[in-house]
């Protein structure tokens, strides 16, 4: 008979036995496969990075230069000699205050008028059942299948005709409506559930309190990524304020810069300094209004 003392020994030796038998756990990590591929793909966006800002530090670095600098063999990248001439001149000797002041009143104007007149109509294209609002919308959506170069001509007339030739007004009230901003936020409301305009109603709201109480709070997060786009594709319109204006003191930064160039020779480093001045406060608009795009939660107040 076997005793007590043997039965735990035997016990003790099968413990110890499937615990050897046991395969070795897996430390937890990256696989060398995985590794490589992972820094393959950031290797990858370093260089695309590197490659687009190269020439952006390249032109804002030669706006530091003097003019004889600039073609001189070797080419640097760093200044040789500092100098802010450039940016000096071309803010005094070309009306360059006035020209910016005209772009930041129709850049902003524009912006305000375009996110209130997208934000309407897209809450009305998404939560209004009706004939002529899909006829309207088919409409809007026909423009972006035209060249912007086809819809000069007839949008002149219509300016000359209303009597905006020669004014802000005149490069304001045509870039008001845009398709990219209506289709933005009919896209959006088209996620917000219809039970809550729903039961706004049930409660007595009237609709422009369910639209200026409830779709434009929510909407927030659309409303500054079309103003941030908006902003910016007004400031460096070109060809709409070079048809429309014929006042020099009424051009906007991008003919003022192009009237710079002259017919026989260019002032580089005026041209330079110009276009650094011109681009500023789209950088400044980018940096502060990045994060409230990027954090913000599109579905916010919203609950299913």
């Amino acid at each position: 008979m076997t005793t007590q003392a043997e039965v735990l020994n035997d016990r003790r030796g099968t413990r110890s036995d499937s615990v050897k038998r046991r395969p070795p756990r897996r430390k937890k990590g990256i696989a060398p496969g995985e590794i490589g591929r992972h820094l393959s793909a950031t290797t990858l966006l370093w260089v695309f990075a590197i490659g687009f800002a190269f020439p952006l530090l390249w032109f804002i670095l030669s706006s530091f230069k003097p003019s004889g600098d600039l073609f001189s063999y070797p080419l640097t990248l760093f200044p040789k000699h500092w100098t802010v001439t450039g940016y000096a001149t071309a803010w005094q000797s070309f009306n360059f205050a006035q020209y910016f002041a005209n772009t930041i009143v129709v850049a902003c104007v524009t912006t305000v008028l375009t996110v209130a007149a997208s934000c309407a109509s897209g809450y009305a294209l998404a939560k209004y059942s009706n004939r002529w609002l899909k006829v309207f919308f088919v409409c809007i959506l026909a423009t972006t299948m035209l060249p912007t170069e086809v819809m000069l001509a007839p949008s002149f007339l219509v300016v000359r005709d209303l009597g905006l030739y020669n004014s802000l007004a005149g490069i304001i009230v045509p870039s008001i409506l845009t398709a990219t901003g209506v289709l933005m936020f009919r896209g959006f409301f088209l996620t917000v559930p219809d039970e809550i305009v729903e039961a706004a109603r049930i409660d007595g709201a009237k609709e422009l309190s369910i639209f200026f109480r409830i779709m434009v709070p929510v909407s927030r997060p659309i409303m500054l990524t079309l103003a941030i786009f908006s902003f910016q594709w007004r400031w460096n319109d070109y060809i709409w304020p070079l048809l429309v204006l014929n006042d020099p003191n009424k051009f906007t930064l991008q003919i003022g810069i192009e009237s710079i160039v002259g017919a026989q020779n260019i002032n580089w480093s005026v041209l330079l300094g110009a276009s650094v001045i011109s681009i500023i406060p789209l950088i400044l608009i980018y940096l502060v209004f990045q994060k409230y795009v990027m954090n913000a939660n599109i579905n916010a107040g919203l609950k299913d």
